[in-house]
């Protein structure tokens, strides 16, 4: 993948998804801070930690990795939806 993205599967919490999920909804550090009831400063934290897991340079990169894993879903794009069998 472009940007050096991360090609294997990288374990990520709980905390870590949920923030990924809120970075591809458009908020921001601060946004994602007061939703979650932490600190601006913890979620710096997080998303450091995540672009390094991850091996992405920036957020586009990080959702672009998140969409190519199926970590998030946007807009039932990259949704994971069976298909209806018709008889």
């Amino acid at each position: 993948m472009a940007g050096g993205a991360s090609q294997t599967p990288v374990s990520l919490s709980d905390r870590e998804l949920q923030i990924i999920d809120l970075v591809a909804a458009g908020l921001t550090n601060q946004d994602i801070a007061v939703k979650l009831e932490i600190s601006k400063r913890t979620v710096d934290n997080h998303i450091s930690n995540i672009l390094t897991k991850t091996q992405t340079e920036n957020r586009v990169a990080l959702v672009r990795w998140a969409l190519q894993w199926g970590k998030i879903c946007l807009d039932e794009v990259n949704c994971c939806l069976l298909p209806v069998k018709k008889d």
